[in-house]
This record gives C-alpha cells, structure tokens and sequence, in this order.
C-alpha cells in the first residue's frame, strides 16, 4: 500500500475539520436548535451563530436550553419576516417551538445575547 502526499490547503482543511469549539461543534444529531451559553446550534447541521436550518412550511422548529442554568436566553425574531418570539426563559430543559406556516428566511437572535446568539430559519 502506497501513501500519496496531500496538498498542504488538503492537509488544513482535514486539520480544520477536525477541531470544535462548544459554539462549532459537531451536530448532535436529530432535529431543532440547541440553545446553551452562548449560542444557538442546528442539531441537523451543526451550524451556530447563525445557525441555520432549512425546513418546509407547515413544519415546526424547536429550540431546547442545555445546560443553560440560571442564564436567560431567548428566541427573539428579527425583521420580516416575523414569526412569534418566546419571552425570556431559563432552565435546562426549557423548550420553545414555533411551526411555519409561510416561506421565507426568519432571522433570529436572543433579546439577552443580541449578536452574540444568531440563527435563521429558511422555510420552503
């Protein structure tokens, strides 16, 4: 068996795709936003802020807090289109879901976190 040397752009890629932060990490599988200190990540995808998830109209989204503690966060809409905020909540555990009943790309922050926690829903 011969080993082929890779590129060195190949070789950071790979080392890049190796390495996760808290906020970057690798999806946890199944659906919804994961909501934690502070960030918000796609349970699908992955991505955190934004994090971005694609789903159809008629289907709902849920964010969950993890390990959240006493920490307020929320799930605050920005700009239009709109969808319904949550108010701010706390506590591991603590869900908010909201099903979309119209197309379009529904941004989002938390009213604690601003920039800090981002997301975007794109419903199709």
């Amino acid at each position: 068996m011969s080993i082929l040397p890779l590129p060195s752009g190949v070789v950071g890629l790979l080392l890049l795709s190796a390495c996760f932060s808290e906020h970057t990490g690798p999806s946890t599988g199944g659906s919804g936003v994961a909501v934690g200190d502070i960030f918000f990540r796609s349970n699908r995808n992955g991505t955190a802020n934004p994090a971005i998830d694609t789903i159809a109209v008629g289907d709902s989204l849920t964010w969950r807090w993890g390990a959240t503690g006493a920490t307020p966060h929320s799930v605050e809409s920005e700009g239009a289109p709109a969808f319904v905020s949550s108010a701010v909540l706390t506590g591991s555990g603590t869900v908010y879901t909201v099903t979309f009943t119209a197309p379009g790309s529904f941004d989002y922050d938390c009213a604690v976190h601003g920039s800090g926690m981002t997301g975007t829903v794109v419903v199709r």
